[in-house]
């Protein structure tokens, strides 16, 4: 699969992961027997999963700077709480904690990513900002 034009490598390999970590979400609750537990927890755990690899989408085509810091900020949040979501699986269905460590790895890699993006994001803006008064003055 050739990237996009107009993207970077590493956006298009985020892209690409976090619509696999979706996927495989999604793939995992479709093994999951549904009960008055489960239910709510596998809505819960597809949201936040499939959320992560949207609001990527929707930062990677963000109208400013500050549109991409808060969209990636949504991002970190659902791989959070993707984790959270996959503890509560874990807990609900035993026999299934091994796909969920996986599953949870991935949200927990996934997070830090989210983290030095904002940083780094933020470290533009703030040097934007510096670079604008500077100049008016």
């Amino acid at each position: 699969m050739s990237k996009p034009s107009g993207k970077s490598a590493t956006s298009f390999a985020l892209e690409e992961r976090t619509a696999v970590f979706g996927e495989n979400v999604i793939e995992f609750c479709l093994t999951v027997p549904l009960t008055p537990i489960t239910s709510p927890l596998i809505i819960q755990f597809v949201k936040s999963a499939t959320s992560v690899g949207a609001n990527y989408g929707e930062a990677d085509e963000a109208e400013s700077k500050s549109d991409f810091r808060h969209k990636i900020a949504i991002c970190r949040k659902g791989a959070k709480e993707t984790k959270h979501w996959c503890r509560m699986m874990a807990k609900a269905r035993p026999p299934q904690a091994n796909p969920l460590r996986v599953l949870w790895q991935e949200a927990r890699e996934l997070h830090p990513i989210f983290c030095k993006i904002i940083r780094t994001t933020d470290a533009n803006l703030r040097r934007e900002h510096t670079s604008k008064k500077r100049s008016s003055t």
